[in-house]
Formats: structure tokens, C-alpha cells, sequence
């Protein structure tokens, strides 16, 4: 069970403590809901609709997909580049420098081996591949952002982690070194030692919480990592706010903006986006090539896979939001300002489709299960 991560105690919780959201036993939300965002009327899924969901939830092939490592031998010309390695998972190229965001190569976003959303669609490359990385950003601590398999394995390494306050104290239980540890609160930078890098964390609405006892005891939050001449925004997991605008102010312009479009319901829309409200957030970011995360790779609500960027390309007005939508493991410069491309719609053939079908176990056991969920599992 050393999945499920550790509490934050002693110095860590007396931060935590300090902060304005803690309401005495937990963080929360403390701007406005915005009107409409969430429809109180609407049921929230069954464990069974979660786990079980009709065919369209998947796709019937794993998507088209590139290796990046030959073209990670070159430097990018514009200083930017990105890649997007699938979920929330990026590779971004930050004039010269490396960070990885929110890396998730393990098989479930889930702390069983038999149970809870099963990844579709591999990863590009193996973490073994990667080129050396100068910095890892975690925005919170939910199961398909925070991977213990991929924490294990970068705990061999000597790459410094970036996360929200309280995270760290699932890093230090998985063996990652305390000094290897920066834990942020909002608006709080940190200069990545021996680079020029400096990653900011700021506002998200959201939650957070790895079990059924410590939902919001870790701060949630988007993040800007920002180079000597780049900007980039990372949403991570959020719901629309205003605070967008102070985090354009405060912290932009940006080259690049990261959002996440998936996993969206009517019944939390306070807490992630989805294509609309991800180009309503971009506006006012105040713009940069847009590009859609959080989806591709875990069916983690009860709409299509591919309806969060089939929604997005419809929505979205070519002549006032850049989109970047590379395939999986295409590394891409923003500045190049590329014509979309359809490519999800083309599947590869596979010798094992049904590794991306539910076990018989979850069947059986999401059978015993079929009462709402308390809330998002993401």
C-alpha cells in the first residue's frame, strides 16, 4: 500500500496550517465558484459507469505515435519545444533547460494492481530514454499526476523535484531526498540551482487527496516555468477562474500555455476545464499557442475519448487561438504556429487490443460497487 503515499506532519503541516485555504482541518477552494460551471441537478457517475463505461470511452486502437529521441538530439532553434508524452506528461525544452511535468508511465492512475483506470495508449519512450532532465514539476498529488512506479524509478536519479506544498511528503516516503524536494505555495518561485531556470506555482481550483482520508491535506496548483527568454503555463488539474487574469499579470505573457480539456462532467465542471472552458481560461491567460492536455490516455469521466479534442477543434476560432495538437512523442516548437492536423483520428493496428478492455476482476468487482462516486478520482 505504499502507493497511497504519506501525510504531511510536522514542519510541512504547520505551512500547510498557515495558509489562507486551511479551514482548520483541510485545504479548500476559497475563490468564487463561478455561476454555471457546475450543474448541482446532475448525478455523478457509478463506480461501475467509471470503470465500465461503454466502448467509446477507449479507442479501438492505440493512436498513431512517434519516438522523439532523434529529433531530442537537436536543440530546438526557437529555445522552445515541446513534448507531449501523453495524459498531463510533457517534455518541455526551455532555452536549454529540461522539465518534465507530471510524469506518469505507470499502468493505472489508481493505487491497485486490478482495479481503476487502465492506461490505453502507451508511452512514447521509455523513462529509461529520456535525455537528462534539470527539473520535474508535480501540480498535485492525484493518481494520474503523481505515479509511484515513475517516482520509484526517478528516485534512482538525481533530478530535483518542483511541487505543491504537502507533495513532498509523498516523495521523501518513496524515496526521493529531501534535498532533491522544493515544495511551493502560490506564488512562490524557486531558481532551479545551476540553471536559468525558475518555476512559479500559482492558483488552481481544484482538490486533492490519494485516499479516502486525506482528501486536501496537499496544496493543488498550475505552474510557470520560465526560461531566460520563454514563458510556459501548466494547468495541471483546475476549474475556470478569474484568477487566470492575475495569473496573466503576474506572470505572463506566455509562448505556451498547457490545459487540461479531459475528464470533464457537469456535476464537477467547478474543478476542470473541458474544452470550453479551457478557451474561455486561455483568453484570460491573454493567449500563446494553446495546447490540450489531460487527455489521450486514461478514461477517467464517462464521455468519449476523444471528445474533449474533437470538441476543442470545433470550438475553437482558427483566426484568434493557436492550437498545437502534436501526436503523441512529436517533438514541436510553438513558434512554428502549425496547421492542425486530424491525427487521432487514424488508428495503428495491434497484436493485443483488449489490454485497453476491463479485466474480468474489475467487472466483477465494480459489479459490488455501483454507487455514485463521492467525487472525481482526478
Amino acid at each position: 500500500m505504499k502507493s497511497f503515499g504519506k501525510p504531511p506532519q510536522g514542519e510541512r503541516l504547520e505551512r500547510l496550517r498557515d495558509l489562507p485555504m486551511w479551514d482548520g482541518e483541510r485545504l479548500r477552494n476559497i475563490h468564487p465558484v463561478l455561476p454555471g460551471l457546475r450543474d448541482p441537478q446532475a448525478p455523478r457517475p457509478t463506480l461501475r459507469e467509471f470503470l465500465c463505461g461503454d466502448e467509446n470511452r477507449t479507442p479501438p486502437e492505440p493512436l498513431p505515435a512517434e519516438d522523439p529521441r532523434g529529433a531530442w538530439l537537436r536543440k530546438p532553434a526557437s529555445g522552445l519545444r515541446a513534448t507531449w508524452l501523453g495524459h498531463s506528461t510533457v517534455l518541455l525544452e526551455i532555452d536549454g533547460w529540461r522539465v518534465l511535468t507530471d510524469p506518469v508511465w505507470g499502468q493505472r492512475a489508481s493505487p491497485f494492481t486490478l482495479l481503476g483506470p487502465k492506461r490505453f495508449q502507451p508511452v512514447p519512450v521509455g523513462l529509461r530514454d529520456l535525455p537528462a532532465i534539470d527539473a520535474v514539476v508535480i501540480s498535485h498529488d492525484h493518481y494520474d499526476h503523481l505515479d509511484y512506479p515513475t517516482i520509484r524509478a526517478l528516485a534512482k536519479s538525481k533530478v530535483p523535484f518542483v511541487t505543491s506544498l504537502g507533495v513532498g511528503a509523498h516523495l521523501e516516503s518513496w524515496g526521493i531526498a529531501p534535498s532533491r524536494i522544493t515544495e511551493l505555495v502560490w506564488w512562490q518561485s524557486h531558481r532551479v540551482p545551476g540553471t536559468g531556470l525558475t518555476i512559479t506555482a500559482a492558483p488552481s481550483q481544484h482538490f486533492s487527496g490519494r485516499g479516502l482520508k486525506d482528501r486536501n491535506q496537499t496544496l493543488w496548483s498550475s505552474m510557470v516555468m520560465a526560461g531566460d527568454r520563454h514563458r510556459v503555463f501548466f494547468s495541471g488539474d483546475t476549474g475556470l477562474t478569474t484568477e487566470y487574469e492575475t495569473i496573466r499579470d503576474r506572470l505572463g505573457p506566455f509562448d505556451l500555455v498547457m490545459l487540461e480539456v479531459g475528464a470533464f462532467h457537469p456535476s464537477w465542471g467547478d474543478i476542470h476545464l473541458g474544452p470550453a472552458n479551457a478557451l474561455a481560461a486561455h483568453r484570460l491567460l491573454g493567449g500563446g499557442v494553446l495546447m490540450p492536455v489531460h487527455w489521450g490516455t486514461f478514461a477517467l469521466a464517462t464521455h468519449a475519448w476523444d471528445e474533449p479534442v474533437e470538441d476543442l477543434l470545433a470550438l475553437a476560432d482558427p483566426d484568434d487561438t493557436a492550437l498545437l495538437l502534436p501526436r503523441l512523442g512529436e517533438p514541436v516548437e510553438p513558434v512554428e504556429r502549425r496547421e492542425v492536423e486530424p491525427w487521432w483520428r487514424r488508428g495503428q493496428p495491434v497484436d493485443n487490443v483488449s489490454a485497453i478492455k476491463p479485466d474480468a476482476s474489475e467487472v466483477a468487482i465494480s459489479d459490488q460497487l455501483s454507487g455514485q462516486l463521492p467525487w472525481p478520482l482526478d
